[in-house]
């Protein structure tokens, strides 16, 4: 998406969830006139990030449903984050 096409409901449209559109439009509501342009460009941020990311996972949907498998090298670190997850609920972060 170019830069003229981002709008309040077009960043709400990319975060689609509730809790971050929540967020951004608790943020963007709030925030003093002087700061409307810089609160708009770092949700602008985070939904074009969020978009790229979810057009990547839609490219790899579409890569292992013809093929059958996903391009890369992919490491298994499904104990690591159970286990960093477990030290962050132990420490109460989580």
């Amino acid at each position: 998406m170019s830069e003229q096409d981002w709008t309040i409901e077009t960043i709400c449209e990319a975060l689609s969830a509730p809790s971050a559109k929540q967020r951004f439009l608790a943020e963007i509501n709030r925030a003093p006139v002087h700061e409307i342009v810089t609160v708009f460009a770092k949700w602008q941020a985070i939904a074009t990030s969020m978009a790229a990311a979810a057009e990547r996972g839609r490219a790899l949907a579409r890569i292992e449903a013809e093929t059958g498998e996903l391009p890369g090298d992919w490491v298994d670190v499904t104990d690591r984050i159970h286990e960093e997850a477990s030290r962050a609920r132990s420490r109460g972060v989580a």
